[in-house]
């Protein structure tokens, strides 16, 4: 396992960790498979852990918990999330900061999440939605200030909503902002743009999420793809998205190298970046870990490939998500 340093933290981080939204609250999770993947994480290097409140409300969070108190003495860090107060997602610059993120919601989460996590101190917690018009609000930046102060956590960052890559770069130059969370693979390619540029200049680690873009990068989407009622994502590959994705990972399959899965390619693009700290791919099983594991082990892309890659740049415009 390699493993980066992820921006102001001076934190070393696998390069791979283990995103946990599936495990919280997609249909058909067992908590004990669950387990059983984030042990296999654990014995292949990955120290790096990212989950919500939201994910189960707090069903992903304890599951983390019963893997930290595996290993007492083992480094692991871990990533939650604080959800709006409203739910609402995406943020819009139309709401207000004391209606989605006031001081005591961040303290009440904080703990909530403390005492799911079986912790004193969170390592990262980060907003979970955001709207760079409250950048200069003091509500935010004090309350920031106080959780750190007061040692309920180490370390403080933004997750970007869905396709708004440079949503959170006024917020960065306050200084208050340690991590980002960003959509990045190889359709999203847009916070190469202005996001990654900024996060080198304020020294700001990035944490890349949905790397397969849902499961489109994992090359098993068909157009008969279906989910049991109530699953989100029949909403998200809604008929004329599904028959876009379904298209777009055809033709990628055309660009692998030999011996090179669909999802290994993916994963290889975002960690030729070095300005990815760390991708956190969804992964319920252990199978999906061994997976995961062996594309980063296989390490970057070839520069030519790379360069075929771009032409695949999907930009799309924002949709509800709480990934």
């Amino acid at each position: 396992m390699t493993y980066r340093t992820l921006g102001k933290t001076g934190w070393k981080v696998s390069e791979l960790g283990h995103g946990m939204w599936g495990m919280g609250s997609w249909t058909g999770s067992d908590d004990n498979e669950s387990l059983d993947a984030l042990h296999r994480s654990v014995e292949l290097g990955v120290i790096f852990f990212d989950t919500a409140w939201v994910y189960g409300n707090g069903r992903s969070e304890k599951l983390l918990g019963q893997l930290l108190k595996s290993y007492p003495n083992q480094r692991l860090y871990t990533a939650t999330k604080i959800p709006p107060k409203s739910f609402r997602y995406p943020m819009k610059p139309e709401y207000k900061l004391l209606e989605e993120f006031p001081s005591e919601h961040l303290l009440e989460y904080t703990k909530k999440s403390l005492t799911n996590l079986g912790l004193d101190r969170l390592d990262l917690v980060l907003l979970h939605g955001w709207d760079d018009v409250w950048a200069d609000d003091e509500v935010w930046q004090k309350a920031v200030e106080e959780l750190k102060r007061d040692g309920l956590i180490q370390a403080f960052g933004i997750s970007i909503d869905r396709w708004e890559p440079e949503n959170a770069i006024r917020a960065m130059r306050t200084g208050l902002i340690d991590v980002v969370e960003v959509i990045y693979n190889i359709f999203d390619q847009a916070p190469e743009e202005k996001l990654f540029p900024a996060c080198r200049e304020l020294n700001v680690g990035v944490i890349a999420r949905v790397p397969f873009d849902e499961g489109t990068l994992t090359g098993t989407l068909s157009l008969e793809s279906h989910w049991p009622e109530g699953d989100w994502r029949n909403s998200y590959f809604g008929p004329n998205n599904l028959k876009a994705s379904v298209e777009r990972a055809q033709q990628l399959q055309k660009l692998l190298p030999k011996d090179v899965t669909l999802p290994e390619m993916a994963l290889q693009f975002i960690l030729s970046n070095p300005d990815v700290s760390t991708v956190i791919p969804g992964m319920r099983k252990v199978i999906n870990v061994d997976a995961n594991a062996k594309a980063s082990e296989k390490g970057s892309l070839h520069s030519e490939l790379i360069k075929k890659l771009r032409a695949h740049r999907w930009d799309r415009k924002p949709t509800p998500s709480a990934g």
